[in-house]
């Protein structure tokens, strides 16, 4: 058949369609080797791990659920969020401070996150331990006058209470700048916006640039969620010996058996981050609808007006042609 040549289908034959390509699929030899090797290197660790008596996992199995040991991770979870809490109420306060207008508040957030990022966790932990040192006793009374009562700082800020704020301050400064980002990652635009129509600040915060926010914000959040929950093992420089390590580390001192007790808190470790991992997972998918490729945002069709919908017309096989109605241009001519 040449080309402009039609085909003509007689009564009763199908006509044929475009005959499908046998490709042959690409082959992937560097794949299957590279993952055959990661396999083969995966069993020999596994076997190395698993027949190796010097990890002794029969006191792993011992002390994985002794008393101590779930006690510090009630402790550890304890301390991880009431620091988060601290730190996320700090963290929003100082991140509208930054973007306020006023030059004493953006320089008052400035210099907290300069503080507490610029020194080491372990530092701000020791000196909320030796709060008492320097301060033995607060006071409340009018400045310069009569001292109306006072408490002794021990019975304030005890161990439990000094790693929380320390902890906690810390966080805040790490979390002022992520939510600050989360903020500005939002248009300008859409602010300027529902202020012309008249919304609340609040309510625009709330409602509009909080959601959007959100998407940004919570990943890295998520992050330090987890990394807040190892770090609640530097707690022992408060001290505070209530805690996940500090347990673990006990028993292995009075066992003389550091390695098992070190595996007892990796693996409580790693079923926690676990646990707030899938978490992260389901909020970042809930915040991520309509933009990210998660979840499609739900979305509803238009419905069309009831007199809009005809009826489809029947059609008219084998009925002659009507006649043609004359055209304005067949009169003009």
């Amino acid at each position: 058949m040449t080309q402009g040549e039609t085909t003509t289908v007689q009564p009763g034959q199908r006509r044929r369609g475009p005959e499908l390509i046998n490709a042959v699929p690409v082959r992937h030899p560097g794949r299957w080797a590279a993952g055959a090797v990661i396999l083969l290197f995966a069993a020999i660790m596994a076997q190395s791990v698993f027949t190796n008596a010097n990890f002794r996992w029969e006191t792993v199995g011992k002390y994985l659920l002794d008393v101590l040991v779930v006690q510090g991770i009630g402790w550890t979870l304890l301390l991880t969020v009431l620091s988060m809490v601290i730190a996320i109420v700090l963290a929003v306060l100082l991140a509208f401070m930054r973007q306020s207008d006023n030059p004493l508040f953006r320089g008052v957030s400035w210099a907290w996150v300069w503080f507490f990022r610029g020194t080491p966790v372990y530092t701000q932990l020791v000196f909320w331990g030796l709060i008492s040192v320097l301060y033995p006793k607060i006071a409340v009374g009018v400045p310069f006058g009569p001292e109306l009562f006072s408490f002794s700082t021990q019975d304030v800020i005890t161990a439990f209470v000094a790693a929380v704020l320390g902890l906690g301050l810390n966080e805040s400064a790490y979390l002022a700048e992520i939510f600050r980002a989360g903020l500005k990652s939002v248009d300008p635009g859409q602010m300027e916006a529902a202020e012309a129509l008249g919304m609340r600040k609040s309510k625009i915060m709330w409602r509009i640039i909080l959601p959007q926010a959100m998407r940004v914000i919570v990943p890295p959040t998520g992050n330090e969620t987890i990394g807040m929950l190892k770090t609640t093992s530097l707690v022992l420089a408060v001290p505070f010996t209530l805690d996940l390590t500090f347990a673990t580390n006990g028993i292995a001192n009075r066992s003389y058996l550091p390695i098992p007790l070190l595996i007892v808190a990796a693996v409580w470790y790693l079923v926690i981050t676990s646990v707030l991992m899938v978490g992260q997972f389901y909020i970042e998918r809930h915040f991520g609808k309509g933009v990210d490729n998660l979840v499609p945002a739900p979305v509803k069709p238009l419905q069309a007006p009831a007199s809009a919908v005809a009826a489809p017309a029947a059609p008219a096989a084998h009925a002659p042609h009507a006649p043609h109605a004359p055209r304005k241009e067949d009169e003009v001519l």
